[in-house]
């Protein structure tokens, strides 16, 4: 079964919004300013990579490498966002020790989409 990337890309869009929302109205008064900034750079990255998801799920798909994209892109913002997330509301600090691990999924999806284009000969 070959997975519909862009549904699931404007799902994640979807729910980046809502968390962008929730933080700035239902949180901003109940997190410190630290927990705050964790969870605006958990819905900053969260975003970005999202659309990345997007761009990668619309390609053509000559090359299995846009589809690993959307993996590890997908993986990422589980990983990264997700950590910042409960990492912000919940001030558990070991949460951050996963966080580059999202990270590390963030620059795999990126360079398999640059792998994407070097393979079909720059073509989107």
């Amino acid at each position: 079964m070959r997975m519909n990337w862009s549904a699931i890309a404007a799902i994640f869009l979807a729910a980046a919004v809502g968390l962008g929302a929730f933080g700035a109205h239902g949180l901003r008064a109940k997190l410190d300013a630290y927990s705050m900034s964790l969870w605006e750079k958990a819905v900053f990255y969260h975003f970005i990579h999202a659309l990345g998801m997007l761009i990668a799920s619309v390609l053509p798909r000559a090359s299995a490498a846009s589809g690993w994209a959307c993996w590890t892109l997908a993986a990422g913002i589980l990983i990264f966002s997700g950590s910042l997330y409960l990492l912000a509301v919940t001030g558990v600090r070991t949460l951050g020790a996963i966080t580059p691990i999202g990270g590390l999924c963030f620059i795999a999806g990126w360079l398999l989409l640059a792998w994407h284009f070097i393979v079909g000969g720059g073509k989107i």
